[in-house]
């Protein structure tokens, strides 16, 4: 979730984990949603695994992350090249993500209201011709600062509920391919690294050939591949969530409502996405601890590694060689995090990846080591960056039920991008008033101290609860949507009762 480390019932395990199923802790949405009447006498039958759902979100997110660490590379550039201002550079980022925390804000509620499907294919085409604007309108009749700014806001404010749909898709598609939670969050993981890797190497290539510009054609065509995949083999949401395990597996996801959750999904909106957010502490702290850090991250790769490419490295391709090479890195932690994060997790390896992803690369930078000992510096951090949003996500599907998804993510969305203007001015402001290097050791030290933060932190306890527990699913989300929604109405007060714990000492780790 963080600017580069982002940016997810189900929780079905698979069927040669069977120590995983035991317990009523265990039992699936599927198990527990279905009527007694829809089960044979001997037992479901057991339909095979469907895998190709799930694979074609994953290649969808991989075309739209890789158009997204194009831009990442290119609008940066474009800003340095038509003004010559590490100011102007750092307005661009704010304009570039000031939409994050609008579109946050509101994308969880227009997803829960027309669907995840229908709304990561509408936001992909609408991404895409935004960016496809900007070269059109530089060959044409020119792109002037202004305009310029105005599509990266546009652009900006689609981004949150394309990304947000896909990332709700996840756990009802993971349980349809029965792939146990962790392992769909660090495949999840691994997608966005690789797309980051592979996107931001194709921008250093087309920005030290062609310039900046052309680049951005291949972010737009990322979009539209990632509209076609979703239309094409995923299923609607509803479909993945049937009550039984026949209905899930049904091709047609053609049921009545299969586009649209039920109504009272949208009730509450984005409000009740920060009620739920603040019941949760390990969500919170999670959220607060992310939205400093993207500060530093969008000063990070909106001003301060761009100005080192193109004044220090002297030559502006070489930014995408360095995200890339922490794309690199990160892909790996992510593959390994996928294979044994679901067996080891806690504060201890959350910190220190957080410390390791964070301030190594400003110090660095800062040190001005070479070319090639930054790159490997890069490298190890990204390592350490790939397994921090696995842990996020998986401690995100355990502990949010269904009908809350996307309104909480929405709102986690919109809280850890709140920063990300600031940083990005801040930064700026920062280079021009006091330099590049004073700058860059400021973001390090500041990145370690607060990397450290979860060891000395109660509430980040909870990582080690959430990487032991399931997704959370209609069956058994009474507790925590009940202590977000305690004393809305009469009729939650009477479900909330029905725990016999008080809420205040209800399990938020579940």
């Amino acid at each position: 979730m963080s600017g580069e480390s982002g940016a997810a019932s189900a929780g079905s395990v698979a069927a040669d984990e069977p120590e995983a199923s035991a317990g009523p802790a265990r039992e699936t949405a599927a198990d527990s949603a279905s009527p007694a009447g829809d089960v044979p006498a001997d037992g479901p039958a057991v339909e095979p695994r469907r895998r190709l759902p799930i694979l074609a979100l994953f290649a969808a997110q991989f075309f739209s992350l890789a158009g997204n660490a194009i831009a990442l590379i290119a609008i940066p550039i474009i800003a340095l090249q038509q003004t010559g201002s590490p100011l102007a550079a750092g307005v661009a980022g704010v304009f570039a993500t000031v939409p994050l925390v609008i579109g946050g804000a509101l994308g969880g509620v227009l997803v829960d209201r027309f669907g995840y499907r229908l709304s990561s294919i509408v936001a992909d085409v609408a991404s895409g011709v935004t960016v496809i604007a900007i070269p059109i309108l530089a060959a044409t009749i020119g792109l002037h600062f202004g305009v310029l700014l105005a599509l990266v806001f546009l652009g900006g404010l689609l981004d949150p509920p394309g990304d947000t749909a896909k990332t709700v898709l996840v756990p009802d598609l993971a349980a349809l391919a029965r792939m146990p939670l962790a392992r769909a969050a660090g495949v999840q993981s691994t997608v966005q690294r690789t797309a980051s890797m592979i996107g931001a190497g194709i921008a250093g290539v087309a920005v030290a050939l062609a310039g900046p510009m052309p680049a951005l054609v291949f972010d737009a065509a990322g979009f539209l591949v990632s509209a076609a995949l979703v239309l094409a083999f995923v299923p609607s949401a509803a479909a993945a969530r049937s009550s039984s395990p026949a209905e899930a597996l049904d091709d047609s996801g053609a049921a009545s409502g299969a586009d649209s959750p039920e109504p009272e999904a949208t009730k509450g909106g984005f409000v009740a996405g920060i009620r739920f957010m603040l019941h949760s502490p390990l969500l919170l702290a999670v959220v607060l601890l992310v939205t400093l850090t993207n500060a530093i991250d969008a000063a990070g790769i909106t001003v301060l590694k761009p100005v080192y490419a193109t004044e220090v490295l002297g030559e502006a391709g070489l930014l995408g060689g360095m995200v890339a090479c922490f794309a690199a890195g990160a892909l790996t932690g992510s593959a390994v995090f996928g294979w044994v994060g679901h067996r080891r997790s806690g504060r201890g390896l959350f910190a220190t990846c957080f410390m390791l992803a964070g301030a190594p690369p400003y110090l660095a930078m800062a040190a001005g080591v070479p070319l090639p000992v930054l790159l490997a510096v890069l490298l190890c951090s990204g390592l350490a960056a790939g397994m921090l949003n696995p842990m996020i996500a998986t401690a995100m599907y355990r502990q949010v039920p269904d009908g809350m998804r996307a309104r909480v993510f929405g709102a986690m969305t919109a809280g850890v991008a709140a920063s990300m203007p600031l940083g990005a001015l801040v930064g700026g402001f920062a280079v021009e008033q006091v330099g590049l290097t004073p700058t860059l050791i400021g973001a390090g030290c500041l990145y370690l101290v607060l990397g450290a933060s979860p060891l000395f932190i109660r509430a980040f306890a909870g990582l080690a609860a959430a990487a032991g527990g399931t997704a959370v699913t209609a069956a058994d989300d009474d507790a925590p949507v009940d202590a977000a929604r305690r004393g809305a109405d009469a009729e939650r007060s009477r479900s909330a009762a029905s725990d016999p714990r008080e809420p205040a000492e209800r399990d938020y780790s579940r």
